[in-house]
């Protein structure tokens, strides 16, 4: 080590008796990185706070009651082409106000310095990382055609078009012990017993 003094490495360690250096950290900037790492984790856990207040949100009944309201109010307007009317801008400029305002509402009865405005960033700012239910409610607010989608997805709920797979399914108790003799068609290893 240099003996001018104006090592930084010199002021930062003193050297003990059994010859190992020991780190000084009384200036602080040694703390730097850990302080960002901190913060980042720190925004992190403030984001999956708002999105697990929202989760909570959108399943009580009175954010349902809102949704279905608004859904059932226009999914009559919407046709499943790839045109789309003038009036569905509109339609969506409302629902962005009133889900938002919703949202923002509550939101901030559970987290008294909410802002919808930096909430709205980090979720842009995420949006690749994100799936499920409640980002799929939230894109609705950003993307017009996922929009378009929930609205079409409720009418056809709502017309009967929906396409219904439980009448091909038969539920049969399952056998205590499968056996190798035939009686029972399954098998361990995912192969009929009774043929190829």
């Amino acid at each position: 080590m240099s003996s001018n003094g104006n090592n930084h490495l010199q002021s930062a360690m003193d050297s003990n008796d059994d010859g190992i250096e020991d780190m000084d950290f009384s200036h602080g900037d040694h703390f730097e990185e850990e302080d960002l790492a901190m913060g980042a984790s720190s925004k992190d856990s403030g984001f999956d706070s708002v999105i697990g207040h929202i989760e909570d949100i959108i399943m009580e009944e009175s954010f349902q009651s809102t949704q279905n309201g608004f859904l059932e109010k226009y999914y009559t307007e919407f046709e499943d082409t790839e045109e789309n009317k003038f009036c569905y801008t509109d339609i969506h400029k409302e629902y962005i106000s009133l889900i938002e305002t919703y949202l923002d509402s509550e939101l901030k009865k559970r987290i008294p310095d909410f802002s919808m405005p930096e909430f709205s960033k980090q979720l842009q700012e995420r949006r690749k990382e994100l799936e499920g239910e409640i980002f799929e409610i939230l894109l609705t607010f950003s993307d017009f055609m996922a929009f378009k989608e929930m609205l079409l997805d409720y009418k056809a709920d709502k017309e009967g078009k929906t396409i219904d797979l439980s009448g091909g399914l038969t539920v049969m108790p399952v056998q205590e012990k499968l056996s190798l003799d035939g009686d029972s068609p399954f098998c361990v290893s995912g192969k009929s017993l009774h043929g190829p």
